[in-house]
């Protein structure tokens, strides 16, 4: 066990150094973030912060910007705004994603004390929006955590969403005088918890199901398909996440659909597309379907609005008949010991 120090002079330090606190691990969370607010200005905040981020739009500045600026941001925070109030949590005054991160962050921190005690700290952060990585980077070191194990909370590795967490992770410790040793939690995609976790979530969601879905869909966020021609692994880790799913479940390769939504610009994204896919479905006589969201650790806007909505009703004009929406892992506790037990695996050598 690691040696706890608090407020304490460095060993050998002089009578007049200044106390400095270190010895603790930290754990920081991370998540994509989340609007402070589904009014104008809060959204084009948020909005304009997400999409002036090269990992998320490639394109170059000079030509992105004053699209971005002049056109997109003077419109879509309307839009944007309109379906974050439909999924708004009004009683807390905060979006979902953050009421349920808020929650499995105090789960998690409830597991890791009762293994660890006071060594480690709990916490977490949004790519954009708040509250903002540097600011959790900073709180963690004025604790004392001189080792931090920073997880994106992204099953699925990809540039737009697990790099750029690493980057913004990267650029407050630029501003740390004394920076911390750091681990990033690589992905989960084919971890055998993680995919327990997303059987039993099937397996329970089917058990209280009367007419068992002719297929389930399970719907991945998309990413242009030239990110894949480039490298990003992201594809690939959506597809074996999905056939580990099956195996697990000891199913047909009939009996799941992968696919890609909330496709945005002009260009081709990963396909099939989850609000024409679930159409074909119901045109091809699947009158009854589920869909999950396996690369989502929280349900969110992408969730809750865009299936729950969006894609419900591409598959119900074209003559589908049940429509069941499987949540996202969440706060579940299978889902918190899948998580626990990541953090565990990386924890090893500094605890």
């Amino acid at each position: 066990m690691m040696n706890m120090m608090s407020s304490t002079p460095l060993p050998h330090a002089p009578t007049d150094h200044p106390k400095v606190k270190f010895g603790k691990i930290g754990i920081l969370l991370a998540n994509l973030g989340t609007p402070d607010d589904y009014t104008y200005w809060p959204m084009r905040r948020y909005l304009g912060e997400f999409l002036s981020d090269k990992r998320v739009v490639d394109y170059s500045p000079f030509i992105w910007q004053p699209l971005l600026q002049l056109i997109i941001l003077t419109k879509r925070p309307f839009s944007s705004g309109a379906a974050y109030k439909s999924i708004w949590n009004h009683d807390k005054g905060e979006s979902p994603l953050l009421t349920i991160t808020k929650d499995q962050t105090a789960k998690i921190t409830e597991t890791m004390k009762a293994k660890y005690g006071d060594q480690v700290e709990v916490d977490f952060c949004m790519r954009y929006g708040n509250p903002s990585t540097k600011s959790k980077v900073r709180q963690m070191v004025e604790r004392g955590c001189d080792k931090i194990v920073f997880f994106p909370l992204y099953p699925q590795y990809a540039g737009a969403t697990s790099a750029t967490a690493n980057d913004q992770l990267f650029r407050a410790l630029m501003q740390e005088k004394w920076q911390p040793s750091v681990r990033t939690v690589p992905a989960y995609f084919e971890h055998p918890a993680y995919i327990d976790a997303l059987a039993k979530s099937v397996e329970d969601a089917y058990a209280n199901i009367t007419d068992r879905p002719d297929v389930l869909v399970c719907s991945y966020h998309g990413v242009p398909k030239r990110y894949l021609m480039e490298g990003d692994p992201y594809h690939c880790q959506c597809q074996k996440t999905s056939r580990l799913l099956k195996e697990r479940l000891g199913w047909d390769d009939s009996d799941i659909v992968t696919t890609f939504q909330s496709r945005f610009g002009p260009e081709e994204w990963l396909q099939p597309y989850t609000v024409e896919e679930v159409a074909r479905l119901a045109e091809g006589g699947k009158k009854k379907i589920a869909v999950i969201a396996p690369a989502f650790s929280a349900d969110c806007i992408e969730t809750l609005e865009e299936i729950n909505e969006e894609i419900k009703e591409s598959f119900e004009e074209a003559g589908g008949k049940q429509f069941t929406y499987i949540p996202c892992l969440n706060d579940d506790d299978a889902h918190i010991a899948a998580l626990s037990e990541v953090i565990d695996e990386n924890l090893k050598g500094w605890i």
